[in-house]
Order: structure tokens, then sequence, then C-alpha cells
């Protein structure tokens, strides 16, 4: 499932975060997508479920950090780490 919830601006300074996650279905991706479309921070994001890890991939405007991210989502009963090269 691959979700966004608002287009890149180009004057707007972004970075990207990934994570492993358990967002193995379209419940658990658009419960996770009603948590992270409320920060106005995250610019973008994709889960890539069809990825052995359910890779979460989360474009920023640079003012929420990974551990924020983690925290949010654990919160709610998400698995969310971070995802190493």
């Amino acid at each position: 499932m691959k979700s966004q919830i608002h287009l890149c601006q180009a004057d707007i300074p972004t970075e990207i975060l990934v994570f492993k996650t358990n967002l193995a279905t379209k419940k658990r991706g658009k419960a996770a997508g009603h948590i992270l479309n409320q920060n106005s921070s995250i610019v973008e994001w994709s889960i890539d479920m069809e990825d052995i890890d359910n890779v979460l991939r989360i474009v920023t405007s640079g003012n929420i950090s990974e551990y924020q991210i983690i925290k949010m989502l654990r919160t709610n009963g998400f698995l969310c780490e971070i995802l190493l090269d």
C-alpha cells in the first residue's frame, strides 16, 4: 500500500526516514496513516507491504526525529524501528 498525505514543495528542505514495521495489511496501514497524517512535519509517507520488513518511508520537513516517529507509532501498538542499511 502506497499512501501520501501531500506533495513535497521544492522550497521546503526535506529529510527521508526509513523504518521496519509490522504494517503488513491495508487495515494497519490505514490506522498508522491516521496517526502520521496528524503531524504537520510529515510531508509524505509510504509503506511497502511487499517487502519483508514492511518498510515505512517518511519524508519530513526536518522538524521531527526518527525517535518521535517511533514513539508515536509504538504508543499506538505498532512495531516501528529504524531500518539500517
